[in-house]
């Protein structure tokens, strides 16, 4: 009976090693935790020195136009003041060029402020367009880099401040700033 009971624990052993190779061979390769973080592309566009910069370059190239308009509205305003305050002291030939002026005036303005807004429209979202793949390229480097296998954009219905990675995402961006631009 020793004979064969000899090979049966050599079975159990056997199998023993085989379980205990198998566990740590699944164990092994159990794949490494999923890292997923968020950003809040609202603060990133607003706050990315990139688009910051964007704003105020719109801003000196439309600053003179905008003034322009600015002073045109303010000369219409002034001119219906005084029609308001002179309309009973004006000739009717008087009263009528300057009702002719006031609408010229206002007809101007309101030309000038629609292309204005149209131009600026445009080039905003060229400059956005710009910054959104800087930003977006950005994003991608830091996934890759920490090793996170998904990052979710804004919004969401929750994210964990422990997996919002926006103000990471900014330092880079700032870091990757040409010098001079708005920080």
């Amino acid at each position: 009976m020793t004979h064969h009971a000899r090979p049966h624990h050599r079975i159990r052993a056997l199998l023993f090693v085989a379980a205990l190779a198998l566990a740590c061979f699944t164990s092994a390769q159990e794949p490494a935790p999923t890292r997923i973080g968020y950003v809040d592309m609202k603060r990133l566009l607003d706050n990315a020195p990139q688009v910051v910069a964007g704003r105020q370059k719109l801003e000196r190239e439309f600053a003179a136009r905008d003034a322009a308009l600015k002073a045109d509205e303010k000369r219409a305003g002034d001119l219906r003041t005084r029609q308001t305050r002179e309309a009973a002291s004006m000739s009717k030939a008087d009263a009528d060029a300057l009702q002719r002026e006031i609408d010229a005036l206002d007809r101007s303005v309101k030309r000038n402020r629609d292309a204005l807004r149209a131009e600026l429209k445009t080039r905003s979202d060229q400059e956005l367009d710009k910054s959104w793949r800087e930003i977006n390229n950005a994003v991608v480097q830091f996934a890759r880099e920490q090793g996170f296998d998904l990052i979710v954009p804004s919004p969401v219905i929750y994210a964990s401040p422990k997996v919002d990675v926006t103000e990471r995402i900014l330092e880079r961006l700032r870091r990757q700033s040409p010098p001079g631009a708005a920080q």
